[in-house]
């Protein structure tokens, strides 16, 4: 858009860490909100350093900072908030990873993408669709998110990766929408995905075996590795806009376990949206 930074062009870009410590539109448990928290801690714990496979390092770094959290209560006017604060990264030229919360966050924030990136493809991670219309009566549930992306015309692509749980509705959802599926029954990695960019990548915890993610609400036995994810974002060879990292819910790890996974995929994610 006319004025509007150019957030996909090629070079060195500020990337911005910002947390989003929500958790109201979860369906089962609460706690993801405290993730942004539990990240921070084992950034600052010293058990491993803040360098990315490809040595981008996070600590030594002009280009990547931490712009603190949204200030959230947990309430309807959080969208809002979220929405606005990552557009005002958005216009000073950097490229946000947002790090949940639960994964209804993504929502607002694509909000704020869309007016910058109008040709936005989403490449989506999870073991859960996420396309419900509504869940428990609530259509801004953490199990709607793109359901609602969708219907707005925020994105001009979905493609989900992991998938594990599709329901009868949710495959009607994914038939409307025309999302492109890739479960984790079948996920091989290394596919010729097609992807075209601007990208926006976001990361349900989830989309990891239990055994790699304890920490949680929801576990889906029969996930990717982390290497898995790793490879697949190591492979993404188009311009990548901004990402989130969602779904994490401390109160459900153990000795820090998913924490650490996240901060590793938190550093491999900013040396991509570095590029």
């Amino acid at each position: 858009m006319p004025g509007k930074p150019d957030l996909h062009q090629f070079g060195p870009a500020m990337v911005c860490m910002l947390g989003v410590p929500f958790d109201a539109c979860s369906s089962f448990l609460r706690g993801p909100a405290e993730a942004p928290g539990a990240l921070r801690r084992v950034m600052s714990a010293g058990a491993s350093n803040l360098t990315a496979e490809d040595g981008y390092e996070l600590d030594k770094n002009f280009h990547w900072r931490d712009a603190g959290d949204v200030e959230c209560t947990n309430t309807p006017g959080d969208f809002a908030r979220i929405e606005q604060r990552v557009t005002e990264l958005l216009e000073s030229g950097a490229r946000v990873l947002s790090i949940g919360g639960d994964h209804s966050i993504t929502f607002p924030i694509i909000k704020a993408y869309a007016p910058f990136c109008p040709d936005l493809t989403l490449l989506h991670l999870d073991a859960h669709p996420d396309l419900y219309d509504e869940l428990d009566g609530n259509r801004l549930s953490h199990a709607c998110p793109f359901a609602r992306i969708m219907e707005q015309g925020l994105v001009s692509r979905l493609v989900q990766i992991g998938i594990r749980t599709i329901n009868a509705h949710q495959q009607e959802q994914i038939d409307r929408f025309g999302v492109d599926v890739y479960p984790a029954s079948s996920w091989r990695g290394h596919r010729d995905l097609k992807l075209t960019g601007p990208l926006y990548l976001s990361i349900d915890i989830d989309v990891l075996d239990p055994a790699f993610a304890p920490g949680v609400s929801h576990h889906e036995p029969g996930g990717l590795s982390v290497r898995d994810v790793l490879d697949i974002i190591q492979t993404i060879d188009v311009p990548v806009v901004g990402a989130d990292i969602v779904e994490h819910n401390p109160k459900r790890d153990i000795n820090d376990q998913t924490a650490a996974v996240c901060l590793k995929l938190a550093k491999e994610v900013s040396a991509l949206l570095a590029k």
